[in-house]
């Protein structure tokens, strides 16, 4: 039988800490040689309404340590970015997201499990924030400032309080409201959360500082950061659209760039890392992927201004979160399934004749 898991079962079934561990293996492996990731591939389609968009999100790749290959399938409507929009709308007029996960046994090739994809791309990408910031910001931070008031940024403030003491939050968002709801809805005794009323007043005095946004341009200036600073971001460009939340001074004033995959950058057209690597203003020798931090093949100067690039989406991102996924599912047994045999085609009148048809 082939699991059907909800983004319910995956908050359910999926920690925080849980995920930054499986964040852990997967570049890990990706660093051995032994996980395997395609880049991200995205791509626009005629709508009939020409203000709108067909966008496609598909990553693949595999984790062998979790037994795992996966498809995340991502499909929507937008609304492209325009003199009157300057951010890219996500539009489905159905208001569902028709994201999918499908996770496949290494063994045995079968569909193991159908997963949501909305709840789990947003805590694999604050897993691997967490991650991260544990290995690379100072151990004893504890200020974070925190651009962004969504999913996103709600999972980053889950990661990074998992990792590190933080004690003071200053959360900053273009919307009044959805910023003081940020600071009212995660509210902790543990911990005090400010909603801030500038970009400036994020970055002032912050060990870490997180992009968590939907922008299209830098949220803050660079000139404002300090050595010993971790700064870290999801925003990046890419065929569909060009974007960054820091500007040119944080890739010029940082001492190490952490990127999650070098061919991801590349072959997605990164052009806001790639730009200042091909005019110089950036060398490519501070410029390290998180797996070979992770294993030793590479040593990043942090002693200055330490930016991560967390914005190559990962398919062994997905395979990792969601082979865990999948073994507590069976663990836990309370299981929407269907018939694995739905989703094949029945080959065993041409295996009993000798038979061995490629797909």
């Amino acid at each position: 039988m082939t699991l059907i898991k909800t983004d319910a079962d995956v908050r359910r079934l999926l920690s925080v800490e849980e995920c930054i561990q499986a964040m852990r293996v997967a570049f890990k492996d990706f660093s051995k040689g032994v996980a395997v990731n395609r880049p991200r591939d995205r791509y626009l389609a005629q709508h009939p309404d020409p203000e709108r968009r067909y966008f496609a999100n598909v990553h693949v790749g595999a984790v062998p340590s979790y037994g795992m290959a996966c498809v995340r399938a991502g499909s929507q409507i937008m609304r492209p970015p325009s003199p009157a929009n300057t951010r890219r709308m996500y539009d489905n007029p159905t208001a569902f997201n028709w994201g999918l996960v499908l996770l496949y046994s290494i063994e045995t090739a079968e569909p193991l499990a159908i997963v949501h994809e909305f709840q789990l791309s947003g805590m694999r990408v604050g897993a691997t924030t967490g991650l991260a910031v544990e290995q690379l910001s100072r151990p004893e931070a504890n200020t974070l400032g925190l651009f962004g008031t969504g999913k996103q940024a709600r999972s980053a403030f889950a990661a990074i309080t998992a990792v590190r003491d933080i004690r003071r939050v200053n959360v900053y968002g273009p919307s009044v409201t959805h910023r003081l709801a940020f600071a009212s809805d995660l509210a902790r005794p543990d911990i005090e959360i400010v909603a801030v009323e500038s970009a400036e007043s994020v970055v002032r005095g912050a060990d870490i500082v997180c992009c968590a946004t939907s922008a299209t341009q830098p949220v803050f200036d660079g000139e404002w950061l300090q050595s010993g600073q971790f700064v870290i971001s999801i925003a990046n460009s890419d065929v569909t659209n060009t974007r960054s939340e820091v500007d040119r001074r944080t890739f010029e004033r940082a001492s190490a760039i952490i990127i999650n995959d070098w061919e991801s950058v590349r072959e997605n057209c990164q052009t806001e890392l790639l730009d200042p690597l091909d005019q110089g203003t950036v060398q490519a020798d501070r410029v390290h992927e998180l797996g070979d931090v992770l294993t030793g093949k590479a040593a990043p100067d942090i002693s200055g201004i330490v930016y991560c690039k967390n914005n190559s989406g990962l398919a062994i991102q997905f395979a990792a979160a969601g082979g865990l996924i999948y073994k507590k599912a069976i663990l836990e047994g309370v299981c929407n399934r269907i018939p694995t045999e739905w989703l094949g085609s029945d080959l065993s009148a041409y295996y009993s004749d000798g038979f061995r048809p490629s797909p």
